[in-house]
């Protein structure tokens, strides 16, 4: 028995494993070409509001109801992601030429999801996605908004 020869292994499980790899990619590659949507719809929306972010002098954000203009919240301090969730959009609207009027949409969903969408530009946020204590900043906003209207009388 000569042992300076290599040992032959079956080529049948690199086949597979090359044939699985391509199977793969040709499916992911007719999704995409087909245009068919890859995020899940959205859920029923259970809660909403519509805010205005105005900055201050003091370096602090004022969080107004958009229909009445009242004060809901004020970001102070650092406050890095809602700053720079806010920054990400302002600077789209300013690349198309939007000002800051119009007032950005807080969206709370059946399935618990929380989503900040820009009617002006069409950009949205899917706030969970950047972990719980980062939604919660703006679910605390949309929280407060929710009391506000509360007591705002009715007509």
């Amino acid at each position: 028995m000569d042992d300076s020869a290599p040992a032959r292994h079956p080529q049948w499980p690199i086949a597979a494993a090359c044939a699985l790899v391509l199977a793969s990619i040709a499916a992911v590659a007719a999704v995409r070409v087909s245009g068919m949507p890859i995020t899940p719809p959205d859920a029923a929306a259970v809660a909403e509001s519509e805010l205005r972010f105005v900055d201050r002098a003091d370096g602090s954000i004022a969080v107004l109801d958009a229909a009445s203009g009242r004060l809901i919240d004020n970001v102070v301090g650092e406050s890095g992601f809602v700053r720079g969730t806010l920054r990400g959009l302002a600077r789209e609207r300013k690349r198309q030429g939007i000002g800051a009027d119009q007032p950005f949409r807080l969206v709370a969903r059946a399935d618990g999801r929380l989503t900040l969408l820009d009617p002006a530009t069409g950009r949205r946020v899917d706030l969970e996605s950047f972990g719980p204590t980062n939604a919660a900043e703006f679910a605390h906003m949309l929280s407060a908004a929710e009391k506000q209207a509360a007591l705002q009388p009715r007509n």
